[in-house]
Formats: structure tokens, sequence, C-alpha cells
């Protein structure tokens, strides 16, 4: 599908900065204590303080979204039939994330972590992978890492460019990176933050797959549902001080895909 290219390049270096503010923001939270990431220093070149209010929102996101990573990756590992331990996660605008570096480094990976992004966003992060040994290592020694491609390839890690609007360029990537929706015993999770991506999600979503079940959540919903409460009581000290905003447009959005019809659909009760 063909854009204008003053228009396509206006959407492709805003949705670019987002990537850039979201690590900085991550980082935040990090040295707030607000989360653990061993990792996003790494791909932040200039620490930024940010406000009380933005670090609870990511940390917020944060947390829910490995409260449903946990309970996706956890399933079968009891021996539950109805859930298979072989996994696939997609990652549409993966931008900087960390989440399958931490993920390894907590024996936690899936069979295969997919993520893809615009050519400027994985070729950077391609050369900080190959450039950071405890990237690298996470990868795979037998990994390929093209800086020039903006790709990563290796038996359990993929980093593939591709500009998400593009639907037959995004199938056959997903393809290269050898997912396979026809397999039962696969479960596959596609996670994607973006508000650019969201307002597309009709484009994509019901081509690239079938999915049995696909929910959003604004977050005041995330914060007040998904997160310990605890964890709330101890995000709130920070905040006890500091007016109230609404979190509508920090939502969070994830889609469930499976073969299997009697799988369990995502669990959305309290904590």
């Amino acid at each position: 599908m063909a854009y204008p290219v003053a228009d396509s390049q206006s959407n492709k270096a805003a949705v670019q900065a987002t990537n850039d503010d979201a690590s900085a923001s991550k980082l935040s939270c990090v040295k707030k204590g607000y989360m653990k990431d061993d990792y996003i220093h790494l791909f932040v070149r200039r620490p930024v303080r940010r406000s009380p209010i933005i670090n609870r929102g990511y940390f917020a996101r944060w947390a829910a979204l490995r409260r449903l990573l946990y309970q996706f990756l956890d399933c079968g590992s009891d021996g539950d039939k109805k859930c298979h331990t072989k996994k696939q996660i997609l990652s549409l605008g993966a931008g900087f994330d960390t989440t399958y570096f931490q993920l390894q480094a907590e024996g936690k990976a899936p069979h295969l972590y997919v993520e893809l992004d615009f050519i400027e966003v994985t070729s950077k992060k391609a050369a900080l992978i190959e450039t950071h040994g405890e990237l690298k290592d996470k990868v795979g020694v037998t990994a390929s890492i093209s800086q020039a491609k903006g790709e990563v390839l290796g038996d359990n890690y993929k980093l593939l460019p591709v500009d998400l609007r593009d639907i037959q360029m995004l199938n056959e990537v997903i393809n290269l990176a050898n997912m396979d929706p026809r397999v039962v015993d696969v479960h596959s999770w596609v996670l994607t933050l973006h508000q650019h991506y969201l307002q597309r999600k009709n484009c994509f979503l019901t081509r690239v797959g079938r999915y049995q079940q696909a929910v959003a959540w604004d977050m005041l919903r995330v914060y007040s549902t998904f997160i310990n409460p605890q964890e709330r009581r101890r995000s709130t000290i920070v905040l006890l001080m500091q007016s109230m905003m609404p979190w509508g447009c920090l939502g969070i959005l994830a889609f469930q895909k499976t073969k299997s019809a009697s799988s369990t659909p995502l669990s959305v009760g309290s904590p």
C-alpha cells in the first residue's frame, strides 16, 4: 500500500520519537525504584527525570504486561495439558523494548520471540545488541546481526524491519521469522503499545491472523485491576503529595491467538 512521501516520513518520525521517549521514561522508572530492568540503560543516550505521574503510568503498564506475560509463559508448566509448552511472542512496534533480554535472564524466554519495527529503529537496536556483550549473549552465539539490514536472526530471537502499514510485507516478514500459525501447540501473543498502531489495528489484526480474543483497557482499569495491592500502595506513597490526572491516554492492548478451541481466555479479574 502506497503512502504520500511527506505523510509517511512525518508519521515514521513521530512514531520513532515515541520510542526514544518511552525508553527514557522506563529508565526514569528504574532509577526511582518503580521497576527492575537491567538493560534499558543501554538504550538511552540522555537520561531524563520524569514526573511522578509519568513514572507511575509506565510502572503500571510494565507491571500489567508482566503479569499477563507470566500467565501466558507459565501456562503448561504444571503439566496442564490444555496449555502447550511451545510458545511464540510477536512484538509489533517493539522499539527498544528489553522484555526478551529480561525473560532470558529469568529463564522464562519463549520458544520464539520476534520483534518488528521500522528499519531506522531496528538498525539502531541491532547495533546496540552487537556492541553490548550482555545483550549479544542473550540472542545466542550463532545469531547473525546486521546493522545495515536492521536484522538479528537467532534461533530463539528475531529482530526484523518492516513498516506495519504494509500488510503484504508484514505477512512476508512474519513468515521469514518462521512463525507458524498452523501448528496447534503454538500459542502466540501479539503486543503493541504505539497509539499509531492502535489507530490502525483494524488494518492488520484481521489480516495477520484470526484472533479468538482482543481486549483493551485504559490506564485506570489497568492500575486498579492488574497491579498487586502491595505494589499499588508502594507506588501511591511516591505520589502522596501529587495531584492526579486522567490516564485514559496511557492504555494497554493485548491479543491472544491460539488454535485450541478449549484455550483459557485472558484473565482480567482482580489479582
